[in-house]
C-alpha cells in the first residue's frame, strides 16, 4: 500500500498546476469550467498525499533528533516517532483509497427491482419485506423512492415491485445488493409450524441520463393497450397501457400502473434507458482486463448472496462470511453496518490489487 514520493510530488504538483491555470486573468469560461471540475477531484486526494508527505518528513526530522547527545531529547523523539508510525498507515490507506478508481455510477440515483422467486406466497411476503426494507434506508439516508411499477399478489407483498431511488450516493451504498435473497422462517400459511424457504431476486441498476443512453425512435416499437387487473378485469377504458420493444436488443418494458398513457410511456423509457446503460456497463466491464470478480461477488443476480434467518434472528451475508444477530432491525432499514462492510470488503480487494 505504500506510495512512492514521487507520485506524491505529481500529485500535488498537478494541484499547483490547475490553481495556477485557473488564477489566469484571460482563462475561457469553459476552459475554467473544465479545470474546476478537475480540481475538485484532484484536491482531496493531494491533501491526502500532503498528510502523507508531512508524516514521513517528520520522521526523518525525528530520526536525526534521535541522534543527539541530549538523553531527554532522544527520548521525546522516539516517543514522536512511536506516535507518527502509528498514524502513518492511517494516512496511507486513506490516500490509497482515494486513488482508487472510481465507478463513474457512484453517484447516481438507481432503479430497484425485486421480484419474488421460489416459493409461491411466501416469495411474495418476502419481496415486500425487502422493498419496505430498502424503504426505510432510503427514508434515514435522506433520499426519494418513487415506485415505477408494482404486481401485487393475493396474499400481500409483490410478485414485482420496480422503483426509482433518488438522492447521493444511492448506486455507491447499494450497489452490492444485486442477487438472490433467501428467507427462512415458518410462512403464516403454514399450521405445522415447519420452516420453509423461500427467495426473491433483486437488482440494482444505475439510472441513465439521455446523454448516457441515445435510443432512436426508429429502434422502439411502442404498442398501446388497455390496461388489466387481476383476473383481466378492466381497471381504466382507455388504451393507456404501454408496451415498448427495443427492437437491437429485444429488451421489453411494460407500465400501465398510470392512468395517462403518456405517464406510462416516460416511465416504460426510464426503465428503458436504464436497462440498456447496465447492458453497455456490463459489456464495458467485460471488455476490461479478466473482468475480475471481487470479494463481495460478481453482482449477478442469479447468485445467492444473503440468508434471512427468522428463527435464530440472524442475517448471514454469503459473500463476506459476515453473520448479524439484528434480523429485526435490520428489516427495519437499519443496514449501515451491513453496507458498510459490503463497501469495506470491496476497497480491501480494490486496494489489494492496486499496484497489480
Amino acid at each position: 500500500m505504500s506510495i512512492s514520493p514521487d507520485r506524491i510530488a505529481a500529485i500535488e504538483a498537478r494541484r499547483d498546476e490547475l490553481q495556477a491555470e485557473m488564477s489566469r486573468p484571460d482563462i475561457a469560461p469553459d476552459r475554467f469550467v473544465a479545470l474546476s471540475k478537475e480540481f475538485a477531484e484532484v484536491e482531496p486526494v493531494a491533501q491526502a498525499a500532503g498528510e502523507v508527505r508531512r508524516l514521513r518528513a517528520e520522521i526523518g526530522v525525528l530520526a536525526d533528533m534521535g541522534n543527539d547527545e541530549d538523553a531527554e531529547i532522544r527520548a521525546m523523539a522516539a516517543e514522536e516517532v512511536a506516535h507518527i508510525n502509528a498514524r502513518l498507515p492511517q494516512a496511507e490507506r486513506a490516500l490509497a483509497l482515494k486513488l482508487l478508481p472510481r465507478d463513474a455510477a457512484d453517484e447516481r440515483a438507481a432503479m430497484l427491482e425485486i421480484r419474488a422467486g421460489t416459493g409461491g406466497d411466501e416469495a411474495a411476503l418476502f419481496a415486500g419485506d425487502l422493498f419496505r426494507m430498502y424503504s426505510r434506508y432510503a427514508e434515514a439516508q435522506g433520499w426519494r423512492i418513487e415506485i415505477i411499477s408494482a404486481s401485487a399478489a393475493e396474499m400481500g407483498g409483490y410478485k414485482e415491485v420496480v422503483a426509482s431511488v433518488a438522492g447521493q450516493g444511492v448506486f455507491a451504498k447499494l450497489k452490492f445488493e444485486s442477487g438472490v435473497h433467501r428467507v427462512q422462517r415458518v410462512p403464516v400459511t403454514e399450521s405445522g409450524g415447519r420452516i420453509h424457504t423461500s427467495a426473491a431476486t433483486v437488482a440494482v441498476l444505475p439510472e441513465a441520463e439521455e446523454v448516457d443512453v441515445q435510443i432512436d425512435d426508429k429502434d422502439l416499437r411502442i404498442d398501446v393497450y388497455r390496461s388489466s387487473g387481476p383476473g383481466g378485469q378492466s381497471v381504466n377504458t382507455t388504451d393507456s397501457a404501454v408496451r415498448i420493444t427495443h427492437l437491437p436488443s429485444g429488451l421489453v418494458v411494460i407500465q400501465q400502473d398510470e392512468k395517462s398513457q403518456h405517464k406510462n410511456k416516460a416511465k416504460a423509457l426510464k426503465v428503458l434507458r436504464t436497462r440498456l446503460y447496465e447492458l453497455e456497463r456490463d459489456r464495458l466491464d467485460s471488455a476490461r482486463a479478466g473482468a475480475r470478480k471481487s470479494m463481495v461477488g460478481s453482482g449477478d443476480r442469479s447468485e445467492r448472496i444473503r440468508t434471512y434467518n427468522f428463527p435464530q434472528g440472524r442475517v448471514t451475508d454469503h459473500r463476506i462470511n459476515l453473520t448479524l444477530h439484528r434480523l429485526p432491525e435490520i428489516l427495519e432499514g437499519q443496514m449501515d453496518e451491513l453496507l458498510g462492510a459490503l463497501i469495506g470488503e470491496d476497497e480491501a480487494a480494490r486496494l489489494a490489487n492496486l499496484d497489480a
